[in-house]
């Protein structure tokens, strides 16, 4: 697979979309009332910083973990937007998301992106990687979500156990290579 160019028309439409949850910003603030929140983390075997920040703002993270991806922008870039697909053919599960936030410091490379209409869950999820003095790149993983779709709902715990699922496979794709 590799990550495809979203068409104009849609990119108009998503990027004109409004967040689904007002707390724009709060994957970097703590857990927020009314939504399940997750934080996880885990140290690359890799110690190439430069290309782990590349894989991860040119959506590899995501294409390597089995979501079929389609961005306005690769790399990424504040306000880009994504649509991405879990499962095959019509029965997939649509995720179009937009880039909320990025960090670009030397040893801290990352983005939080949010939920847009048309996505299962409201919510935001962030994607940071960190690299300490001894070389040791970390990724960090944090969201929150709840429910946006009568599927989710329906769901229920099977909804979590996929979100738990996918942030699995997110901390060992930066460590793949494809």
């Amino acid at each position: 697979m590799s990550v495809g160019k979203l068409p104009a028309p849609v990119v108009a439409v998503l990027q004109a979309a409004p967040f689904t949850y007002a707390e724009v910003g709060a994957s970097a603030t703590g857990p927020q009332a009314g939504y399940h929140w997750l934080e996880r983390t885990a140290s690359l075997a890799r110690r190439d910083f430069e290309e782990a920040s590349r894989d991860l703002f040119e959506w590899r993270l995501h294409e390597r973990s089995g979501l079929r991806v389609q961005a306005s922008d690769s790399p990424l870039r504040q306000g880009t937007v994504v649509l991405m697909h879990l499962g095959l053919g019509p029965a997939s599960i649509r995720i179009p998301c937009r880039v909320a936030s990025v960090i670009a410091e030397p040893t801290r490379r990352g983005f939080a992106y949010g939920t847009l209409p048309g996505h299962p869950e409201s919510g935001e999820e962030s994607f940071v990687l960190d690299q300490d003095d001894s070389g040791t790149i970390t990724l960090a993983i944090t969201a929150f979500s709840k429910p946006a779709s009568r599927l989710a709902r329906l769901g229920g715990p099977l909804g979590r156990r996929v979100q738990h699922t996918m942030t699995t496979r997110y901390l060992r794709a930066l460590d793949r290579r494809s």
